[in-house]
């Protein structure tokens, strides 16, 4: 298993190799794991509790990686982050203003783009060559039947496909991120013979994979048509993000407020109607508006408290940092609600999201409320039954949402908003991990996928025609014109 990030991380993709790890001995697959050693200041989330959950017979391998400017800049952030996290208010406020200030957006940025530039495939480039080393090293010590890898990284793929060309050993990609499909910063900045010389190595890599593994139906429609010739459709798997364990059971002590609690980062997600909607119905309705309570718990909170304060919402809304994996749990068995939020519809791609934690909310066995674009979230959670999701767009249908959430819990009928039980079994580790053994063994899916059985989604048709990716376009942020406009 080539998984770059791995515990002590508790970055979000952490959690599915950590899931298979656990479950393939069952299956009668015995896993080895290379990952990154981030240590000290590389982890994403230091957690180093989550150690406990790595199988005691799994052989982990740490690699390291010699990239100066990467440890300066991660130091760096490091303390930055040291700073925020012990300051008071009067002492962060002058940080913020500094970071702001124009001549520091102009270094970032030009630091930014220098670095789209150098480094190939992205940041992590310098761990490849250590990595292919340490996994021909295993293969060489004991003989290993499959290289399974997850990005990103896309370096892990591409550890996988020299570690293979070297080995002989058959190599299966797992993507967690649609790389080159949709909308990232890192992408966006490289020069267009950088893109195409992505384009190029993804085109070689998944004609050589024994397996590829998408998430959902529609982002293996979109890779099937922009890399036409590229896949067949017998070696494409469908295995979404998943849980582990059995799905808690409903139940929540006496309180004076109900919680809706939001669990990770912010920065990559949109909240701007939902401060609308609680701005607006604290307005029309204050007692109604203070039978809530929002909790925000991960990174990236300073933006959201500052524009809640701005709102005269804080006295429902509030904000702590990021914490453990168990003390997430604990939260998540207290609160009334989960909130889940869905990315900024000026991302090319934004439809193909669905985040890991919205697995982890499936298995709390909590009612979701869902402030969502028409992306995957949304779908998986009209799946499972959950109707307490409001368009993303709609302020309007936002309060409505709260308004239904309030009624139930006010006649202790909350348990008739938690999510189908049985339709959530389909996204368990075991199911998951079942559908990863036939990838693994070189066999179709039980399921096969149908090539244009779904649609393209609607802000990738300009770029992904019929005939693979048209000319001249790229993954870029779409235009103003395009942007679906807020209906208040």
């Amino acid at each position: 298993m080539i998984a770059y990030r791995f515990p002590p991380d508790g970055a979000a993709g952490v959690y599915r190799p950590l899931r298979f790890s656990r479950q393939l001995p069952a299956m009668g697959w015995w896993p080895s794991v290379i990952s990154a050693d981030l240590a000290p200041y590389g982890w994403y989330r230091y957690d180093p509790a989550l150690l406990a959950l790595v199988p005691g017979n799994a052989d982990v391998v740490r690699v390291g990686r010699r990239d100066l400017w990467h440890a300066i800049q991660a130091r760096r952030a490091h303390r930055m982050q040291e700073r925020l996290s012990k300051g008071s208010v009067e002492k962060v406020a002058p940080i913020h203003e500094k970071h702001d200030r124009p001549i520091r957006s102009f270094i970032r940025e030009v630091v930014q783009t220098a670095e789209a530039w150098c480094y190939h495939p992205d940041m992590a480039m310098f761990w490849i060559r250590p990595a292919v080393e340490a996994t021909v090293q295993m293969c060489a010590r004991k003989k290993r039947n499959v290289i399974w890898a997850t990005a990103g990284p896309v370096s892990s793929l591409i550890v996988a496909q020299r570690a293979s060309q070297r080995t002989g050993v058959p190599y299966v990609l797992d993507f967690r991120d649609a790389w080159t499909i949709t909308y990232n910063e890192f992408e966006a900045r490289r020069p267009a013979w950088a893109r195409r010389l992505d384009w190029r190595n993804l085109d070689r890599l998944l004609k050589e994979a024994q397996a590829v593994i998408f998430r959902y139906e529609t982002e293996a429609e979109c890779y099937w048509r922009a890399y036409q010739g590229a896949l067949d459709a017998s070696r494409i798997h469908i295995i979404p993000n998943g849980y582990e364990g059995a799905i808690d059971e409903f139940a929540v002590s006496e309180a004076d407020r109900c919680v809706i609690l939001y669990t990770g980062t912010l920065s990559s997600y949109r909240y701007d109607t939902l401060l609308q909607a609680i701005h607006w119905l604290k307005k029309s309705d204050p007692a109604e508006a203070q039978r809530l309570r929002l909790l925000f718990v991960g990174e990236n909170m300073e933006a959201l408290r500052n524009e809640a304060a701005a709102l005269d919402i804080s006295d429902v809304l509030e904000t702590a940092g990021p914490t453990s994996h168990a003390e997430i749990a604990r939260l998540q068995r207290e609160a009334h609600a989960l909130l889940v939020l869905g990315r900024p519809p000026t991302m090319r791609g934004y439809e193909l999201f669905a985040g890991a934690k919205l697995f982890g909310y499936l298995k709390a066995g909590r009612p979701i409320v869902g402030v969502l674009p028409p992306d995957e979230t949304k779908r998986i959670l009209e799946h499972v039954g959950v109707s307490t999701v409001a368009d993303a767009d709609s302020p309007s249908e936002i309060v409505a949402v709260f308004r239904q959430l309030l009624a139930a819990w006010s006649a202790k009928t909350l348990s008739a908003l938690v999510p189908n039980r049985t339709a959530c079994e389909a996204y368990s580790a075991e199911r998951q991990t079942a559908a990863l053994v036939r990838a693994l063994e070189g066999v179709p899916a039980a399921e096969p996928f149908v090539p244009g059985s779904v649609e393209i989604p609607p802000s990738l048709r300009d770029v992904i025609g019929k005939g693979g990716w048209v000319r001249g376009k790229d993954m870029r942020p779409l235009p103003e014109r395009e942007r679906v406009r807020v209906r208040v």
